[in-house]
């Protein structure tokens, strides 16, 4: 393995990380929407990741040797099917006539542990980028 691909499947690691960010802001900035385009409360977003076999030139995919190497990459997003939260509040616009208002099924706490898990694996990520320059770096000067 070369330094590059190192560095390739950690880019798609960064790339899906960053997507998982921008889901979890989506879903704690629309957590008190109660319409939506569509109709009805917001619905929380989900990102599906998916191990994927290492995309590179076409040289590197005829030797065969990265086969079995795999990135990651974002392959669908779904919409969350939970239950929406039923809360009382007879003054809000969007009450039904017994004053109770659907909320979306954004959970704060949960969406916390998704933001955590996202930076920490994209801080993981470019560890792992740093490791693979220094390691390029080192080769380098050993021909010097």
């Amino acid at each position: 393995m070369d330094f590059i691909t190192a560095m390739d499947i950690s880019v798609s690691g960064l790339t899906a990380q960053r997507t998982r960010m921008n889901i979890v802001s989506m879903n704690l900035s629309n957590m008190h929407a109660t319409r939506t385009v569509t109709g009805g409360p917001y619905r929380r977003k989900i990102p599906i990741f998916t191990a994927t076999p290492l995309k590179g030139p076409f040289g590197r995919r005829l030797k065969g040797s990265q086969r079995k190497l795999q990135q990651v990459e974002v392959t669908n997003i779904i919409q969350d099917q939970k239950d929406f939260k039923i809360i009382y509040d007879p003054s809000h616009p969007d009450a039904n006539q017994y004053g109770y208002v659907q909320m979306p099924n954004v959970n704060l706490m949960e969406e916390m542990v998704h933001m955590l898990t996202a930076k920490r694996s994209y801080e993981a990520n470019i560890v792992a980028i740093n490791a693979a320059k220094n390691m390029a770096l080192k080769s380098l000067e050993i021909l010097k």
